[in-house]
């Protein structure tokens, strides 16, 4: 079987779920039928083939130039070009991700409609630009104490515990409107384009230092990923409440 079809294929049937479920709520239980079902038909057939692209170029492009990367520092044994590259790949790809920015611009919205911000297109700009600033800061310091902690040989868990003990402790004093949207920060930090890069990146970097398991070491960045938001963004709440 080729390829091209495998893969599309593959994708169908991890689709088939949802699409079966919301046939089946839509047909069954609402009794109602599919509304523009011919729209609905032509994007079900786009998304399988963006998702069977994607996960093509995944393993083409950014996996391997993620390992690859992660070696070659390793290699040339300067930490501080090592942790300096991480926190700019996790800045950049967070800055980049459509899923932040979709959050960002729909909280701009919010805290308009509410009265925290002036509800203008400026105001709101200004609130998602820095929405997003602060999330992609604090994923690349995430990333780079991620690698650090590879470099390192720490264990995973206790980083990750201080660091849920540190989000339960601000959420007792960020300001009840920005705690929301923190935690949904978290989520949407480890997307499309964040994961494959910061996991290449972790398991590379793993496989070059000696000492080092990548099943158990090179794993854990997206964690850190996701947590960091939090603390992050409360705090930005606080500072702008």
């Amino acid at each position: 079987m080729p390829r091209a079809l495998r893969l599309f294929l593959d994708s169908l049937r991890d689709l088939t779920p949802i699409i079966v479920v919301i046939g089946f709520f839509q047909l069954a239980v609402l009794q109602q039928p599919i509304p523009n079902f011919g729209e609905i038909l032509l994007g079900t057939v786009f998304v399988l083939i963006g998702l069977t692209l994607f996960i093509q170029g995944l393993e083409m492009g950014l996996f391997p130039i993620g390992e690859s990367m992660a070696n070659a520092f390793a290699r040339k044994g300067s930490v501080f070009w090592l942790v300096t590259f991480a926190f700019c790949l996790g800045f950049g790809t967070t800055v980049a991700e459509p899923a932040l920015i979709a959050v960002a611009d729909e909280a701009a919205l919010v805290a308009a409609a509410g009265g925290m911000i002036l509800d203008n297109d400026i105001a709101r700009a200004h609130y998602a630009f820095w929405l997003r600033l602060t999330v992609a800061l604090s994923v690349g310091l995430a990333i780079m104490i991620g690698v650090i902690r590879i470099i390192k040989g720490w264990p995973v868990q206790w980083l990750i515990i201080g660091g849920y003990v540190g989000v339960i402790v601000m959420t007792a004093f960020a300001p009840k409107e920005i705690i929301g949207i923190a935690y949904d920060s978290g989520g949407v930090t480890t997307s499309t384009i964040t994961v494959p890069l910061v996991t290449a990146l972790g398991v590379g970097l793993a496989s070059s230092l000696e000492g080092r398991n990548p099943m158990i070491d090179g794993f854990g960045l997206i964690a850190f990923a996701s947590l960091t938001p939090m603390i992050f963004v409360m705090g930005y709440g606080m500072v702008i409440g």
